[in-house]
């Protein structure tokens, strides 16, 4: 099926807006620097990018005559939230797995930020102790079991929505949603940036501008920057995603492999843990365009930005696109960062 053949349901305000950073793009003195503001697309709970990939996966949730969401991720997961905003949008439960994939060691950690609004949506979130993995949990599946010996009817949603089978679709779509935005702006975007983790996002970006490609016959570079700290697995389910989704929307071709760019050199050591160069990232993004990142992902990923185009290798005369996907509401577990007298 071509992507338009896809049943959507409708979550977001529209396309989510493009604006130039031109504060940042000054002190940078390199590429001109642009943000596409996942994190103000949509009246869901704040929004954030999940919410785009959950309106190809809702179809097929109604459609299975579920009555309650079932997806997992860690104590300040902005992915639970955006499942548990949806869930109460739909009239469903939502049941949350929560594992300590951050050795945050903070007394609200797990009572403030996006646990806090995904029980106040009504979500059943509960903690577990295990730590943090990309992969499939089996403190998931028995969440699902829960739900079905309770005698409720679950629907599976995994980690970041990244291994459900439309899970790439959100940000195919969002590739098209560019190339419409380029043509009002007057403007061509040869480089996007973006965060990668549990590798969905961007893949269904690399499926989507794969697909534009073969329409138009325009490269352009789609550059992870990984912020799980477990380089390896995150670039490989980056491209086994992205091959999916490109199958599934009918690309015509294999993804190649100079498509795949998942980049080093930002995450520190430990996913969730913010270290210097994300500190001054968040630091720069809100002194100079008061666009507030988070230290688990989007500070990551700018601090990427910001190295890139300081050091040329996203050449000066490129317009660069940065993808915010949201997050803010993790950052009142990290208060002390910031806190003078901590």
């Amino acid at each position: 099926m071509k992507l338009h053949e896809f049943d959507r349901y409708p979550l977001t305000f529209g396309p989510s807006p493009v604006h130039h950073l031109g504060r940042l793009s000054q002190h940078l003195r390199g590429a001109q620097v642009w943000a596409k503001r996942e994190d103000v697309s949509s009246g869901l709970a704040y929004g954030g990018n999940k919410v785009r990939k959950l309106e190809y996966i809702v179809p097929d949730a109604i459609a299975s005559g579920a009555d309650t969401l079932v997806s997992i991720g860690g104590y300040q997961s902005n992915h639970t939230r955006q499942v548990a905003a949806v869930a109460a949008h739909l009239g469903m439960k939502c049941r949350l797995v929560q594992e300590k994939w951050v050795p945050w060691e903070d007394p609200v950690n797990d009572k403030v930020g996006n646990i806090l609004l995904s029980r106040m949506m009504g979500a059943d979130s509960r903690l577990d102790p295990a730590g943090f993995d990309i992969g499939i949990r089996d403190s998931w599946k028995d969440a699902l079991r829960e739900v079905e010996e309770s005698g409720g009817t679950p629907y599976a949603i995994p980690a970041g929505a990244s291994e459900h089978k439309y899970g790439g679709l959100g940000f195919a779509n969002w590739a098209f949603e560019v190339a419409d935005q380029e043509k009002a702006l007057g403007v061509f975007f040869d480089t996007i940036v973006v965060c990668t983790v549990t590798g969905s996002t961007h893949a269904g970006m690399i499926a989507g501008f794969a697909a534009l490609e073969e329409l138009t016959g325009v490269k352009r570079r789609v550059l992870g920057i990984d912020a799980s700290a477990t380089l390896e697995k995150t670039r490989d389910q980056v491209a086994r995603i992205a091959r999916h989704t490109a199958e599934l929307i009918e690309v015509g071709r294999d993804i190649r492999d100079d498509e795949i760019q998942v980049l080093e050199g930002w995450a520190g050591d430990l996913y969730g843990i913010p270290v210097e160069s994300t500190m001054n990232a968040i630091a720069m993004g809100a002194q100079l365009e008061a666009m507030i990142t988070d230290p688990v992902y989007e500070g990551k990923s700018l601090a990427g930005l910001i190295d890139l185009v300081k050091d040329k290798d996203i050449p000066a005369d490129s317009n660069v696109l940065y993808a915010h996907l949201g997050g803010q509401q993790a950052v009142n577990a990290y208060h002390r960062l910031w806190d003078p007298s901590a």
